[in-house]
């Protein structure tokens, strides 16, 4: 009961300051400009209109929504701390656990609520033009849904963050240090050891770990092979046989990046000293 109580909280702090609101026209605004600017060179080909919106937005999802996660998260216990309300909050009963999954929870209600209806606007209007298929649909659903989950493993890395420093400003740099470690670093150093490997020692089986071990490149992987059409339309980008990898596979992974940095973050909080 204390966990919804404190998400509720989030919630209304997020209306509050007009989070959801931004945040929902934001990613409308983007996922219907994808579609406006997506239609017209599907005339002549006959291409798959949804199919093509659902790559175009997997690929700016990747940038736009840890961004917004980690602005949503970062300040959660830190800012808490520095405004006073913390001690008044933890003197009540409830546990430090439930603070940290209730801020989780309510945070990722922000961005999956803003996720559904702003995207959902791209896949009305393509539903309404008659440019929807019944298997870009699907595609789009699982593309939705894996954006929260994303989401929420920022989410909680952003309160991970917001546990381990005393200062909103250091919490603040650690989320943009994790948002270009995960979205532009990480790849980057993945490309530099194959080159520099030449397929010598990172075979097929540890490319794949590598992917793996990135919640950005889960994603990316998961909406670029979840169908036929998805993978035509992205050319599935990157190295190695992920095709090889089974669905299940990238959502139990996605489903680690939400609870491991929620569990840490747990653990810290119970460690700090307020």
């Amino acid at each position: 009961m204390n966990v919804w109580l404190l998400a509720l909280q989030e919630i209304r702090i997020g209306l509050r300051n007009r989070w959801v609101i931004a945040t929902t026209l934001v990613l409308g605004a983007l996922s219907l400009s994808l579609v406006l600017l997506g239609g017209a060179p599907t005339g002549e080909v006959k291409a798959d209109s949804l199919a093509i919106v659902v790559v175009s937005l997997a690929s700016l999802t990747i940038f736009l929504i840890p961004l917004i996660a980690l602005l949503l998260s970062f300040d959660s216990i830190v800012g808490e701390q520095e405004r006073g309300t913390l001690i008044l909050l933890l003197s009540y009963p409830v546990a430090r656990w439930q603070v940290v999954l209730g801020k989780v929870l309510g945070q990722t209600t922000i961005l999956a609520f803003a996720t559904v209806v702003g995207y959902g606007a791209a896949a009305a209007a393509l539903w309404l033009r008659g440019e929807a298929g019944a298997g870009s649909i699907d595609a789009f659903a699982a593309m939705v849904l894996s954006s929260i989950m994303l989401g929420a493993t920022f989410v909680a890395i952003g309160c991970l963050a917001s546990t381990l420093v005393r200062e909103r400003a250091t919490a603040a740099g650690l989320a943009v240090g994790a948002w270009l470690f995960f979205v532009l670093i990480y790849d980057t150093a993945v490309l530099g050891v194959l080159v520099a490997d030449q397929g010598r020692i990172v075979g097929e089986n540890a490319l794949n770990t590598l992917l793996l071990l990135n919640p950005t490149d889960v994603y990316r992987l998961f909406n670029m092979t979840a169908t036929e059409s998805t993978s035509i339309y992205s050319g599935m980008a990157g190295p190695g046989d992920v095709a090889a990898l089974p669905m299940p596979v990238f959502v139990a992974a996605l489903a680690a990046w939400v609870v491991v940095p929620l569990a840490f973050a747990i653990l810290a909080f119970r460690r700090r000293s307020v």
